[in-house]
């Protein structure tokens, strides 16, 4: 069984890859598993005598189920059974049991325990049959019987029941108390600007889809290849809601096709699978399709208002911020939206506030920046609408007002290099060319928009135990429970490893994606390298400090008097950081009486030293934009992204995440939303036909820039985070650029072509105006591919796809 479960490929460093340091850019050692397919996801295990799970969701948003009727679904050849909340294995009932371990306050959704429907795409029961083909017919023979009752799913119907979250959650904190008296500077200010900005909710649709593989032996226990950011903690929820001894399950993510968040909370696949496996007493997998994707969380509806205040002199006066965001019945999801307006400008009264309305949806989740991604972005737009008001450029605007130290928490920056990103990226983007006023440049058709913005994340470490091991060839295994969901974990961490130890990178080995590693964190927030690899570099002190002690045993004249300080890895060798003495390590592992020598590291942040100081990421993005104002279209032309992440230790895969940020920061401001139907509580757009993301044809030149920077505050690395910094400010600085372009100044997102174009122009929002326009123009990079009738949104397709007529929505 052992044997048959470890079927994993750990990525090594191509033979001949040398030494290597930090800071040095490096290819993906994971990389060619995946491109030759030699990576398995967690729908792609094989088991024998496997068998398919198909997941049967109701369409009511509210209700009690009355009847299920399986005769028809239970008669189709190769179906084994279906598990519904009436015939199913036993569950433990206590809520308690079924919260995870970043489980948000409140009482979590159970699958498949009673007959409440609680959202639309609830599961409601699951076929299992020896083949895909059959559950997936019998699926379809499934008929739900649901007494349906009231439901809300809109937030903006209901704004006046907003409420203080009730709960916490992991990497919340709730806005501070009001710093002066906000209302009366806003008064008394000679200019203040108010806006509210609205957010549909968004659907992560990472490209992998949600899968167990649950690989059960003869004795019962059980290996689930799970789609997950947090395999430690899927086995903790797992095992805890079915009453299944830790022993008996583990669970492994060793690839992840992306998750953004998505995979932070165990997914109701696991369960449905691990319960199909219990009740079967065989193998089963369960894999989502793309439409599922959207019956569970989600980054949450968004509504906000902002208040700003200036002097003659351009220095801010007041900061107001209230946001209203959706949670669910159930649970209590808050995230931090209005924290950043009191944390990234000076200013002497500010007050913010956040509450929640509880709808009838399934519970939201973290999606990259959560919180910051529509925080800072109606901040942000604010921020260049009152440097507007004032008539000041807005980077000088921003730099007058610019924070030395936290403004509501009054505590200094443990390092802050954002003077730094704008310097960098004004010069680069030759942003000192700008004219001030909007409509000054237009190309053809199109005009011309610059516009900036400022982002900014938290600079995390959580806890992380790191175990090395060393072997007499100098072969080095380091292992943690951490995740790579794509973004360069195995390589980042062999990296730490290999430099700490001074070995050769293909002769490194970084286990991770599975429970019964020592303990690591979910991989979000940004914080995996900060805490997972520091973790990495304090297990290879406890290393080179065994080295030392073999040293001195042996050979005592040539390392006398030295302590661990006083020695280094490097080049394969233990030496004297004094030039002096060195040996092989090859050579001292041949004096240990052992094959191997072994380290275990608990990384515990330094709480007391690091609460003396605010800690965070910053950016500043600089955009070109051009807009068609008689079709409403915009193409973002040129980004220029400058970030202040702390010591970057991977540069390569340090830019792949920024440019993916920015990418998504595209898609962020022109092209995500998931539509609700209030009449029906159901999110329409539930396929990548209808949900629109940024392709290829979207994006154009990005560049990115790294500011100098090494916080050893945050981490003993010096380094921060890249994932979601990358995303923050994007959205806004293409919001300015549109202002700056034809003078509209949109706060909401997504900027769909509706909002763009004239008000005073209303027969350009009809569809056949579009289609004509767009025939006349003869765009050289873009044709129509489908138009939304409700918002005149078209979206853009490679060259060479011709309009195929319209649909409605």
């Amino acid at each position: 069984m052992d044997k048959a479960l470890d079927d994993l490929h750990t990525p090594v460093a191509a033979p001949g890859t040398g030494h290597v340091r930090k800071g040095q850019p490096l290819t993906r050692i994971d990389g060619p598993a995946k491109v030759r397919g030699q990576a398995r996801y967690a729908a792609e295990f094989p088991a024998p005598d496997l068998a398919y799970g198909v997941v049967v969701n109701t369409a009511v948003a509210k209700g009690r189920i009355t009847a299920i009727h399986l005769d028809a679904a239970l008669a189709v050849e190769g179906v084994l059974d279906v598990l519904t909340h009436e015939r199913r294995p036993s569950m433990r009932s206590a809520r308690m049991f079924h919260k995870d371990m970043v489980a948000p306050g409140g009482k979590p959704f159970r699958p498949l325990y009673d007959d409440r429907v609680l959202y639309s795409g609830q599961p409601v029961a699951l076929v299992v049959a020896t083949t895909f083909e059959a559950a997936r017919r019998a699926a379809m023979l499934v008929r739900v019987d649901v007494e349906t009752e009231p439901h809300e799913t809109s937030l903006r119907a209901h704004l006046d029941k907003g409420h203080a979250p009730k709960g916490l959650k992991f990497g919340f904190k709730p806005p501070p108390k009001e710093k002066g008296d906000a209302s009366a500077a806003w008064h008394n200010a000679p200019f203040h600007i108010q806006a509210t900005a609205y957010a549909e909710a968004q659907h992560h649709n990472p490209m992998e889809l949600f899968a167990t593989t649950v690989v059960r032996d003869a004795k019962g226990r059980m290996v689930a290849h799970d789609k997950t950011q947090g395999s430690q903690n899927c086995r903790w929820y797992a095992s805890h809601a079915l009453g299944i001894p830790k022993s008996r399950l583990t669970v492994r993510n060793a690839f992840v096709g992306g998750a953004f968040g998505s995979g932070l909370r165990p997914n109701y696949a696991l369960l449905l699978a691990v319960m199909a496996s219990e009740h079967l007493d065989r193998s089963v997998r369960v894999v989502l399709s793309r439409q599922q994707m959207f019956t569970f969380g989600h980054r949450p509806e968004t509504w906000q208002q902002i208040r700003l205040s200036a002097d003659g002199q351009g220095r801010l006066q007041s900061i107001e911020h209230d946001a209203l965001t959706e949670t669910s019945r159930v649970e209590d999801y808050s995230e931090v939206v209005v924290n950043w307006s009191g944390q990234l400008y000076a200013c002497d009264n500010i007050r913010l506030s956040h509450k929640l309305v509880d709808l009838d949806r399934f519970t939201p989740m973290d999606m990259r920046a959560p919180g910051a991604a529509h925080g800072v972005h109606a901040l942000e737009v604010a921020i260049d609408a009152m440097a507007y008001e004032v008539g000041m450029d807005p980077l000088d605007f921003r730099l007058v007002n610019y924070a030395d130290v936290h403004p509501t928490e009054d505590k200094p920056f443990s390092s802050k290099a954002l003077r730094e990103c704008f310097a960098l990226g004004a010069e680069r983007f030759g942003w000192t060319d700008r004219p001030l006023e909007p409509r000054s440049r237009k190309i053809g058709t199109e005009y011309v928009g610059w516009g900036m913005a400022t982002g900014t994340w938290d600079a995390l470490q959580m806890f992380a135990r790191a175990k090395a091991v060393l072997d007499r060839k100098g072969r080095l295994v380091v292992s943690s429970a951490a995740t790579d969901i794509g973004t360069g974990t195995y390589t980042v961490m062999a990296q730490i490893a290999a430099d700490a130890m001074g070995l050769p990178l293909e002769q490194v080995t970084f286990r991770l994606g599975d429970s019964t590693l020592p303990v690591a964190p979910v991989e979000g927030g940004s914080a995996h390298v900060a805490t997972v690899g520091s973790a990495i570099e304090g297990v290879c002190d406890k290393l080179r400090a065994e080295l030392l002690k073999l040293a001195k045993r042996d050979r005592g004249g040539l390392f006398r008097g030295c302590k661990g300080e006083d020695v280094e890895c490097a080049e394969g060798m233990l030496r004297r950081k004094d030039g002096g003495a060195a040996m092989p390590i090859v050579e001292l592992m041949a004096l240990n009486k052992h094959d191997t020598i072994e380290a275990s590291h608990l990384l515990l942040p330094n709480q007391r030293e690091q609460s003396k100081y605010a800690r965070a990421t910053h950016s500043a993005v600089f955009c070109e934009v051009r807009v068609d104002e008689a079709l409403g279209t915009v193409r973002v032309t040129r980004v220029v992204s400058a970030i202040a992440a702390g010591r970057i230790i991977n540069p390569m895969a340090a830019r792949s995440q920024i440019l993916g940020g920015v990418v998504w920061g595209i898609s962020h401001a022109l092209h995500e939303a998931s539509h609700d139907d209030p009449r029906l509580g159901r999110f329409m757009n539930h396929d990548f036909a209808e949900y629109h993301v940024t392709v290829n044809a979207d994006v154009h030149d990005i560049e990115v820039l790294f500011a100098e920077e090494d916080d050893r505050v945050v981490s003993r690395l010096g380094a921060k985070g890249v994932g979601e910094i990358g995303l923050v400010g994007v959205s806004a600085a293409i919001a300015n650029a549109i202002y700056h372009a034809v003078g509209v100044r949109i706060y909401d997102t997504p900027i769909t072509p509706d909002k763009v174009m004239p008000t005073s122009v209303p027969s350009t929002t009809t569809p056949m105006f579009i289609i004509e326009k767009i025939q006349q123009r003869g765009h050289p990079l873009v044709h129509v591919r489908s138009l939304h009738w409700r918002h005149c949104e078209p979206v853009l397709s490679p060259l060479g796809v011709e309009p195929k007529g319209l649909k409605r929505s």
